[in-house]
């Protein structure tokens, strides 16, 4: 296709084409009215002048008679730019006038007409229109007095041609401006095409341009551009994720393949064979966490989880997830308080419950003090052991919390800590996936929030933020529920 040829298929030129079409319509529309209310204006000023005359004729002619009808017709004709004049006998023969011919039959009707006609004085043969009205006499004689219309049709001729120019410079000027802006139009639209067929070549990096106008193209490439980067996100992630999973799950799998093949080798007994089955369950076990985190996140993140959202209290989840937990923590040495408020919120119970209970499974897991830890403030105590579960409501947020008195996460390490399978240093030696704070966070962005991670003074302190229901919302909550604060 040639450049002409896409330039005139564009969006911008027909659109210019379709705007020229309507204003030369409108233009052309309006020019017809002032022609036309022009027309009528002059014929209106013709008529007037004509029956103000008809009437002071008719008034001489009753006073002074036909001899001074006809003197007084006579003088009228003679003067400049004198109207048109003509009396008759009843038998239709001139008496007095400035009219030489007439179209047959104009003065055997009564009243107002347009004709051709000729005066007395001119040299050519040529016609001329006129607005004429003819009037009966007493005795049957007739007065004809009208007006030449050559004034009417030239200025109507000076506003029709006024016109047939204001079109076609319109008609000009709109197509030229339309092959500029289709043209503009197309080259933004081609560099966007490029950039997208590199994109789809598989350089996720390209970027569509955007300039400083600010129009609805920029702010479209803006908006793609956010897409873009999101997806590039997104595939940077499923290629983690891919290698993660044949790095992180390679050795349990081959583990549990040696186990199986220990077992057939060298187990002779029942209890040989039972033993070797608990440590192949244990380890499948471990596997299916992994894979039921990593579907749970995969959820989070695709948005599929917003189906199941609903109203609830976020301190009856801290409740629930201090119950749960509280005898694992007794078991590692820790204590586990909750304190909490009526907090509530829009959302998938189910996933935050998940959420905070990776948060509460992390503080016991990683969260035990180290034995030099000194005391940092008056409420601080070296080497304490207690796990505070906090629900509240600060602002427009619902503030979920976990507070633990451990190593903690040093700040440069806080945002690659909630990666897929990040497990830092500090970490190796425990069990565990590395999915924890990466679904905690993907639960978090799916209610619109975020996870903070924070210095506790010695320790970590992990806070879901999630938008809260309104403030009134929370009120009426309190009122029909009357739940107290509760320190446990």
């Amino acid at each position: 296709m040639t450049a002409f040829g896409k330039l005139i298929r564009t969006t911008a030129f027909r659109l210019t084409l379709v705007y020229l079409f309507l204003f030369a319509l409108f233009a052309a529309s309006l020019l017809g009215y002032f022609a036309w209310n022009t027309r009528r204006l002059i014929t209106e000023q013709i008529t007037t002048t004509v029956n103000v005359e008809v009437s002071e004729i008719s008034d001489i002619y009753a006073r002074r008679g036909l001899r001074g009808l006809i003197l007084s017709i006579g003088n009228r004709s003679l003067r400049p730019g004198a109207n048109l004049y003509l009396v008759t006998t009843p038998t239709g023969q001139a008496l007095a006038g400035n009219v030489g011919s007439l179209a047959p039959g104009v003065m055997a009707t009564s009243g107002w007409s347009e004709t051709a006609y000729r005066r007395m004085e001119d040299q050519d043969n040529t016609d001329h229109r006129a607005l004429v009205r003819v009037t009966e006499m007493t005795n049957g004689f007739r007065l004809l007095i009208g007006r030449d219309l050559e004034e009417r049709r030239r200025l109507f001729g000076i506003v029709a041609h006024a016109a047939q120019w204001s079109i076609l410079v319109v008609v000009v000027l709109g197509i030229g401006g339309g092959i500029f802006v289709a043209r503009r139009v197309l080259r933004r639209i081609d560099a966007m095409t490029g950039t997208t067929r590199r994109i789809m070549a598989g350089d996720l990096s390209g970027r569509l341009p955007v300039g400083r106008s600010g129009d609805e193209l920029d702010r479209l490439a803006e908006n793609l551009n956010a897409m873009l980067e999101r997806i590039e996100a997104l595939m940077m992630g499923l290629k983690e994720v891919s290698d993660n999973i044949a790095h992180d799950l390679k050795t349990p799998l081959t583990r549990l393949r040696n186990r199986a093949e220990e077992a057939l080798a060298s187990s002779g007994s029942e209890g040989e064979y039972r033993a070797a089955l608990e440590r192949t369950i244990e380890e499948s076990d471990g596997l299916i966490r992994t894979f039921n985190a990593l579907l749970m996140i995969a959820r989070a993140e695709s948005g599929q989880a917003r189906g199941n959202m609903d109203d609830f209290d976020a301190a009856d989840v801290a409740n629930g997830i201090q119950e749960l937990y509280e005898p694992l923590a007794e078991d590692d040495g820790m204590i586990l308080h909750v304190k909490s408020a009526p907090a509530r919120l829009h959302g998938n119970r189910e996933l935050i419950s998940q959420a905070l209970a990776n948060l509460v499974e992390n503080a016991i897991k990683y969260g035990k003090p180290a034995p030099s830890a000194q005391p940092l403030g008056a409420d601080a105590v070296a080497g304490t052991k207690e796990i505070l579960i906090e629900a509240r409501r600060e602002g427009d947020q619902i503030l979920l919390s976990v507070r633990d008195h451990g190593p903690g996460i040093p700040e440069g390490d806080r945002k690659h800590a909630v990666e897929r399978f990040v497990r830092l240093e500090a970490s190796r030696t425990l069990p565990g996936s590395g999915l924890g704070l990466s679904l905690a966070s993907a639960v978090a962005t799916l209610h619109g929030g975020e996870l903070r991670l924070g210095d506790s003074y010695p320790g970590l302190i992990a806070t879901l933020a999630i938008p809260a229901l309104p403030a009134a919302s929370d009120r009426l909550a309190a009122q029909t529920q009357d739940v107290p604060q509760k320190v446990a």
